[in-house]
């Protein structure tokens, strides 16, 4: 099922791109005897950041993945390219942000818990086209020094039906994508999906952010079809949860158990198409922001609606505002350049915050964990902030070579 070619720098033999075939069903299949893939399904600690780190990283993808870096990887990669430029810096559209650490991390996401510390989680592993282990778990008290708290979900020990291998692009595939952990309740959760599967929701069973954790409500079958699940309390303590570009929107039971209610449609109230690949969609009239990563919060009486596209060859957080959390949603606005799917959240100084991890190539390091500052103009949109703490001159390109 998996097949190699030629011989890579390190010595391993370096995979090529997979036979494909028209089966993209997500049927199931037997679980393989030993993984077919050359990586590992956890990311691990991580290693402090270097100025070297500011550029390059990985870009995961179904042919196998690219790296340009300092530290040997342990499975064969391709060549680097044109991978990461930082023309977005260059043009001033996003600050030279440094990575919080040397870490494999897509979909960087951030909550604060109950004690006050941050808890960062994110897509994790090797290369999540083809398989990883579960959810990851990061805590710090300051952004800064982050401690890893280990693989606190695992799919072979709790995944039940998030286990099973599935057929994806016709490949072999098992793999959580952009897991969020989210205090709520006074308890914490994660929220997740699988390809080609569904969404699931876990609660942890002891109250605390390492878990264990099991289901909150369907322990048997996915919830909805889709992918980029995520949570969102209001002020009156109402839970929500949305997916995909945010298109629907469904409160939760107060202990997460299950629906309070159908799935509502959110609303626009403008036609304003800036992802390239929804513009099609506008014009039969099906109104979006983006096409994944949704993530939703509450400033100021405002609800922003935010989701993922490729804005001017930028992978960019997209959103939008509205008195109600259904809608009408106006003023759609690129809110963090080159950012990815993740949040934006405040800090515990009332700072305000967009996760980042890169994930086009006008941005200058690739699928590691990132801030950005951002502050609120007199209409309500989400701008890059003047003052960006974990910017610092950038090496230059060659520095990697």
């Amino acid at each position: 099922m998996f097949a190699f070619m030629g011989a890579a720098a390190t010595g391993l033999m370096a995979p090529r791109a997979l036979a494909q075939s028209a089966d993209d069903s997500g049927r199931l299949i037997p679980t393989p005897e030993r993984s077919p893939y050359p990586y590992k399904g956890v990311s691990g600690a991580g290693a402090t950041a270097t100025l070297a780190d500011a550029r390059g990283g990985w870009m995961s993808g179904l042919a196998g993945v690219r790296y340009r870096g300092t530290r040997p990887m342990a499975y064969p990669t391709l060549p680097w390219g044109e991978a990461a430029t930082g023309t977005a810096v260059e043009k001033g559209l996003l600050p030279p942000i440094h990575p919080l650490m040397e870490l494999h991390l897509r979909d960087t996401q951030i909550c604060i818990g109950g004690d006050g510390a941050y808890y960062m989680t994110g897509s994790t592993g090797d290369n999540i086209w083809a398989f990883n282990d579960g959810i990851e778990l990061w805590r710090s008290t300051d952004l800064v020094d982050w401690t890893y708290l280990g693989l606190v979900w695992s799919l072979d020990r709790e995944g039940g039906w998030a286990r099973e291998w599935r057929m994806r692009k016709g490949v072999p595939f098992r793999a959580i994508w952009a897991p969020e952990i989210h205090y709520v309740s006074g308890s914490y959760f994660l929220c997740f999906s699988v390809s080609r599967a569904g969404l699931g929701i876990l609660r942890s069973t002891t109250g605390r952010p390492e878990g264990p954790y099991e289901y909150a409500f369907s322990p048997d079958a996915h919830l909805r079809r889709g992918i980029d699940a995520t949570l969102f309390q209001d002020d009156d303590g109402a839970v929500y949860l949305t997916y995909g570009s945010g298109d629907e929107i469904v409160r939760l039971k107060d202990d997460l158990s299950g629906y309070a209610e159908e799935w509502k449609r959110t609303t626009f109230a403008d036609t304003q198409c800036l992802v390239a690949r929804d513009r099609a969609r506008c014009l039969r009239g099906e109104n979006t922001l983006g096409y994944e990563g949704a993530t939703l919060f509450k400033k100021d009486g405002l609800y922003y609606l935010g989701a993922v596209g490729n804005v001017e060859g930028r992978y960019s957080f997209v959103f939008a505002v509205s008195e109600n959390l259904h809608g009408p949603y106006r003023i759609k606005h690129e809110a963090a350049p080159c950012a990815g799917g993740g949040n934006v959240f405040k800090d515990r100084q009332g700072r305000w915050w967009s996760t980042f991890f890169g994930n086009d190539e006008q941005s200058h390091f690739r699928e590691k964990p990132g801030l950005i500052r951002v502050d609120f103009d007199a209409e309500g949109r989400i701008v890059v902030a003047e003052d960006q703490p974990f910017a610092r001159p950038l090496p230059p390109l060659e520095a990697l070579t």
